[in-house]
């Protein structure tokens, strides 16, 4: 329903604000209120109408107001952020608007690349020359040459540029050239290899286009390689293979006709490296060590990577080998960049509405979410306001994902919803802007990197959201492009090294003398039957352990529930989120579409059956969960600060008890609670530190329910250091789980992954920095509630309804913390409850 201005006759808009509070607003004459909350927009406009009768409502008194509380910006403020820039109207109209607060303005430019050498003076092969000329490429940019001249030397290289610079290049044109030197007919030379099949195949016609020109062959063996395909790649090798790590698993401990191809390999490629952090990369260093042990000659490295905060100890650690970096230019062009932080909104709506704004002035939009159900409600909230818009993420099939990249490059789908699957170097076309939640500068960049690659003037809008760590960086903008992703992988994570060691022994048979590093898990392999000795040989007991290789999955620890909707199979889900996720009644995101979980058969045969639900349903769920830590081994420990805190390994008892149903478009983080009939229970042992708060004694003195005041300081604390550390440790907080132990101060963070994946480690190295950012994130948030708000002490993970948090109490934690107070750890109190 339209409601005209009382002033000026134009429309008036009633928009709900984060903190539940309605804004109404005249964007034509500039008049506008704030108002309690009402799901009914009449009974607001009647008030309104009411208050503009007395007078109350004015063209100055609330933006006057929403200065001072720095809920907007002063438009002087934003006319000296644009400075001498000349921003076109669709960016001038999205800085000037007053819903949301403008954090920082600039325009993005990188320095002209510098040149290197002329292609002729690099002393290529001639065809290689002749088809640069051919290409139009007279001269080499500077990192281009030292890569190739490093790589045709053969040296171990991680070659480190933006998206679109001409990394691929790089790497291929010195490959060709060792290729013509030194590979004989009949055997793999190198490999190349891609976090995705998709990409995969995006960058396999430009590869082999380049090859064909000067002679060399070039096929992709993935899971869609035909079988007809397959026999003609082993019956005839290709110089270059283009695959995965996944395929390279399988085949190696199978020991089937394509390994034996891999054992002339000279060069492994690979390519957008920083995507091997966590579990995934654990398990990529391992392949990596099994391929050097099958292969007949020492390999050569080559890495690929977006900025990375230290590519080069990174890929050491991931390859096992001295590397050297070789820095690379970004592309010419300018991009409008604009940080914003919705002040009178939720975030995803002002996603909803820049995609909007881009689209209707027939900008190709890509809007990247951090999450499968941020990136399906963004969809969903899009097409309501009749955008163009699909989904585009893991988990979806791959024919899908095809579909929909290519009708965004052809011009028929405006914008995409995306997870940072398409990140990555997909050729997805002419994109003019981009739109992405909050996630660490360096991924922001490469992002960015997809817009106006053809030289057109760019967008750039980084959505902060209604969360702790955005909350902080709309006050300190700065530090934001200081805080680069760390990434990390364990390669002492237990149950990875475990399982390796058993596909080492498949791929080839261990002899005595090797493996020393490995060799406690080798002997209890052998005593548990995994493993035997022959011949002064250690070989795999295949009756044995044929399934656990079979069920075990190289991106995830644990088992998965299977997906079914109508008979078929959808998708799957590792557990223990599956459990989170798929439980009876649960709702799910598949493609835009929400479905009910209408059977969930746990732990006996591990799938879920979706049902229908109608378009109008109101809800979407989240679980309710229940955790117990047990410390099992103490790895290090220290002092930070004043604080005792310990890196451990721990046993997490997990129980998924109930669900709360939230309103879709509400983006709250509380809702109405459901028990279920059963509860879901799970147990795993990972990796993470535990630490001892201090007491907050005033807090607590003041209170009329100290036990309350106080275990729900320990609560809120422990959400804000998991929330408030997220870009200083990288953005691993979607990989942290948190439990606070009622009032016994203490405060555990684990990793998500079973056995651990490195992100606890990576915030235990950084910790006394988490914790001063987390001090300003409590003391900086203008809410009023004793349990604060989801912009300081709430957690979009919170296991418990976002229940039992003291702001005022979590305040004065993190003050005593960082003026110094010590703390030792203790044993957990008995019957303490744990807040999750």
């Amino acid at each position: 329903m339209k409601f005209s201005c009382p002033q000026c006759k134009s429309k008036i808009e009633i928009q709900k604000t984060f903190n539940k509070k309605m804004h109404v607003s005249c964007e034509k004459c500039g008049i506008e209120d704030l108002l309690e909350f009402s799901k009914n927009p009449d009974e607001v406009f009647l008030e309104f109408l009411s208050r503009y009768d007395k007078g109350l409502v004015t063209v100055k008194g609330l933006s006057e107001g929403l200065k001072e509380e720095g809920i907007v910006r002063d438009e002087k403020e934003i006319k000296e952020m644009i400075g001498e820039n000349n921003p076109d109207k669709i960016t001038e109209e999205i800085l000037y608007s007053k819903k949301d607060y403008i954090s920082e303005y600039k325009v993005l430019s990188n320095p002209e690349p510098k040149m290197g050498c002329k292609v002729e003076d690099l002393g290529l092969d001639e065809p290689i020359t002749d088809h640069l000329k051919e290409l139009k490429i007279e001269k080499f940019y500077k990192f281009q040459q030292d890569a190739i001249e490093e790589i045709i030397f053969g040296e171990n290289v991680v070659i480190e540029a933006p998206t679109a610079s001409g990394k691929t290049e790089a790497f291929l044109i010195p490959v060709i050239q060792r290729i013509k030197k030194d590979a004989s007919k009949g055997n793999v030379f190198a490999i190349f290899v891609y976090p995705t099949k998709a990409l995969s195949r995006d960058q396999y016609p430009k590869i082999q286009k380049f090859a064909e020109k000067i002679g060399t062959t070039v096929k992709v063996f993935d899971g869609d390689t035909k079988l007809e395909e397959r026999r003609e790649i082993i019956d005839n090798p290709p110089h270059i293979l283009i695959t995965n790590f996944d395929v390279l698993h399988y085949h190696m401990w199978h020991q089937t006709k394509f390994s034996s191809l891999l054992t002339s390999t000279r060069i492994l490629v690979t390519d957008e490296a920083h995507v091997y952090s966590g579990i995934f990369g654990t398990n990529v260093h391992y392949i990596i060590k099994r391929l050097k042990r099958i292969c007949s000659n020492k390999l050569q490295f080559v890495a690929a990577s977006a900025t990375l905060d230290d590519a080069e100890k990174f890929c050491q650690q991931l390859f096992g080998e001295n590397m050297q970096k070789i820095q690379g230019s970004g592309k010419k062009g300018k991009t409008d960049f604009a940080m914003l932080f919705p002040s009178l909104r939720t975030q995803r709506s002002l996603m909803v509405e820049l995609t909007k704004k881009l689209t209707q002035k027939n900008h190709k939009t890509m809007i990247f979410n951090n999450s499968h159900l941020n990136s399906e409600l963004l969809a969903i909230q899009a097409k309501k306001q009749r955008v163009n818009i699909k989904v585009h993420r893991a988990g979806l099939m791959a024919n899908y994902r095809a579909s929909v990249e290519r009708q965004f490059k052809e011009g028929n789908l405006q914008a995409i919803s995306c997870t940072p699957t398409l990140e990555l170097g997909i050729d997805v076309g002419s994109v003019d802007c981009v739109i992405s939640s909050t996630i660490p500068v360096n991924r922001l960049i490469q992002r960015i990197g997809r817009a106006a690659r053809k030289g057109q003037r760019g967008y750039a809008f980084l959505a902060l959201g209604n969360d702790p760590i955005s909350q902080y960086y709309k006050n300190h903008p700065d530090d934001y492009f200081e805080d680069i992703e760390k990434t990390y992988i364990d390669p002492k994570n237990p149950f990875v090294e475990e399982f390796q060691v058993l596909a080492m022994a498949c791929d080839r048979p261990i002899s005595k003398h090797e493996l020393k590093e490995h060799q406690e898990v080798i002997e209890r392999h052998i005593i548990n039957e995994n493993l035997k000795e022959f011949n002064n040989r250690i070989i795999p007991n295949f009756d044995k352990i044929n399934t656990m290789l079979n069920d075990y999955s190289i991106r995830g620890i644990g088992k998965s529930i299977d997906i079914f909707l109508e008979g078929k199979k959808v998708g799957d889900r590792v557990l223990p989120i599956a459990l989170e996720e798929l439980h009876k009644d649960a709702i799910y995101f598949l493609a835009g579409v929400r479905y009910r979980v209408k059977e969930f058969d746990y732990p006996k045969n591990n799938y879920a059956k979706l049902e229908r639900i109608p378009r109008d349903y109101p809800y979407y769920t989240k679980s309710l969960t229940e955790e117990w830590p047990t410390i099992e081994t103490v790895f290090e420990r220290r002092n930070a600060n004043g604080i005792e805190i310990a890196f451990c390994k721990l046993h997490i008892e997990k129980k998924v008890y109930g669900y709360v149903n939230i309103e879709l478009g509400q983006e709250t983080t509380q809702g109405e609670k459901v028990q279920l009939d059963v509860p879901l229970e799970y147990d795993f042992v990972t990796k993470g530190i535990v630490f001892h708060a201090p007491r907050p004694l005033k807090v607590i003195e003041e209170s009329e329910d100290e036990e309350y005041a106080e275990a729900s300081g320990y609560h809120a604390t422990e959400h804000v250091v998991i929330e408030g550390s997220n870009m200083i440790t990288g953005g691993v907080s979607q990989d942290l789980g948190g439990i606070s132990l009622g009032t016994s101060g203490l405060i555990f963070i684990y990793d998500g992954a079973i056995g651990g994946s490195g992100a606890s480690k990576a915030l235990y190295d950084r910790f006394e920095k988490a914790l001063k950012r987390s001090m300003f994130i409590v003391k900086e948030c203008p809410c009023k509630n004793e349990s604060g708000c989801p912009r300081c002490t709430f957690s979009y993970r919170c296991g418990n309804n976002n229940e039992y948090l003291h702001k005022y109490s979590a305040l004065e934690i993190l003050e005593r913390i960082n003026s110094g107070e010590k703390t030792e750890l203790i044993d957990p109190i008995e019957g303490d409850r744990p807040l999750v």
